[in-house]
């Protein structure tokens, strides 16, 4: 794909998925569905939330197609939408922890040493 034709849609599209990335609640809630599926209680807990709360962000998160859900019986089982989703997420953290540790790329380059 390349990135330098995207359409104004896509572009938007594209912003409005990463704003998910720009809550820590979210984040946080990303990273526990990323080691499995699980409830909005074992999410709360996990998390350190109100049950409300996270249900509120799961359901930005699940507008923006980012987490699923499953209802069993009484509970929805949230997950991640696909693989997809743990990438982002472990892009996200990859280049945070790069740019902390003062890491950065020469120009034109995709290799990463140290500063």
């Amino acid at each position: 794909m390349d990135l330098a034709v995207l359409s104004a849609e896509t572009a938007r599209s594209v912003a409005e998925t990463m704003q998910a990335l720009a809550t820590p609640s979210r984040v946080r809630i990303l990273s526990r569905l990323a080691a499995g599926e699980c409830s909005v209680g074992e999410l709360s807990h996990a998390v350190g939330m109100e049950q409300p709360a996270v249900s509120q962000q799961l359901r930005v998160l699940r507008h923006l197609g980012l987490v699923v859900g499953e209802r069993i019986g009484r509970q929805v089982i949230y997950a991640l939408h696909d693989d997809h989703v743990l990438s982002l997420l472990r892009e996200a953290v990859s280049h945070t922890e790069h740019l902390r540790l003062g890491w950065v790329a020469p120009p034109g380059s995709h290799e990463t040493v140290a500063a």
